[in-house]
This record gives structure tokens, C-alpha cells and sequence, in this order.
């Protein structure tokens, strides 16, 4: 048996318990997880395969480079919105929706394009419109604002 307040993993009497965050947090969380996952894998697919085709046209890989860094560099913002969930305030929020809506756009321009690899974006347009629309409705949701702009 722990001792402590109730819900307090810290094991001292009188510890404060905190806010849980709300599950629609959790799942938003988990989701920004698993994009920022797929996007950073296909970001070394692509940098490997690209490298190669670059290569073998007798290419410079500089002209690569910017293509690997805006798909690196999504999957390591989505990782990193996600871990500042539960420390983070209302800009966190704000990013997350930004970085969402962006999502939804290029995956819209990326399917109205006929592109059916749209590799900005998680590997797909369609994959991404999904997360990026489930990322979004869980942002703009009321116990979003309440727990980013609870008191610290």
C-alpha cells in the first residue's frame, strides 16, 4: 500500500495531486506519436531512396536535402508538440492546430493534385487528412482549452 495522498505516485503524506489529463488529450497525444513516427521513417526511406536516384543521375545529394529536412523536420515537431503536452500552455495548443491545419492542407493539395504518394505529410494524403482532421477536432475541443490553460 502507497502512502500518501490518494492517486500520488510520489509516496510522501500530504503530496498535491495533479490534473490527469483529459483522454482527448491522451489521444491527441498518442496520435501526434505515431505521425511524427510514420514521418520520420519515411523521411530516412525517402533520404535513401532519393540519395540513390540522385546519385546514379550523376546529381548532387545537396539537391536532396531539402526535401529530407521538411519531412525530418515534421516528424520531430509532431514528437515534440506531443511531449510538451503535459507542461506546455495555451502555445502549444495554438502550434498544434497550426501544425494540423497545415497537415490538412498539403494532404487537400497533395489529393487535388492527383499525387497519391504525398510524402510531406505521413506517407499518404489520405492517412495524413485523417490525422491531421482527428488532430484538429480533438484541439478546437473544450477540454483542450481547459487544460492548457490550467494554472501551473
Amino acid at each position: 500500500m502507497r502512502s500518501g495522498a490518494p492517486n500520488s505516485s510520489y509516496g510522501y503524506p500530504g503530496h498535491p495531486m495533479g490534473m490527469d489529463m483529459p483522454g482527448l488529450m491522451r489521444g491527441a497525444r498518442v496520435l501526434l506519436f505515431v505521425m511524427g513516427g510514420i514521418q520520420l521513417t519515411v523521411g530516412v526511406l525517402v533520404a535513401g531512396l532519393l540519395a540513390g536516384i540522385v546519385a546514379n543521375a550523376g546529381g548532387s545529394i545537396a539537391d536532396v536535402v531539402p526535401i529530407v529536412s521538411a519531412l525530418l523536420g515534421l516528424g520531430a515537431m509532431s514528437i515534440i508538440l506531443g511531449t510538451r503536452f503535459a507542461t506546455g500552455g495555451g502555445g502549444v495548443r495554438v502550434t498544434t492546430i497550426v501544425y494540423a491545419s497545415l497537415m490538412i492542407v498539403a494532404c487537400l493539395g497533395s489529393l487535388g493534385l492527383g499525387d497519391g504518394s504525398g510524402l510531406i505529410f505521413t506517407g499518404g494524403p489520405v492517412i495524413g487528412l485523417a490525422g491531421g482532421g482527428i488532430i484538429l477536432a480533438l484541439m478546437v475541443t473544450a477540454q483542450a482549452g481547459a487544460w492548457f490553460d490550467r494554472p501551473r
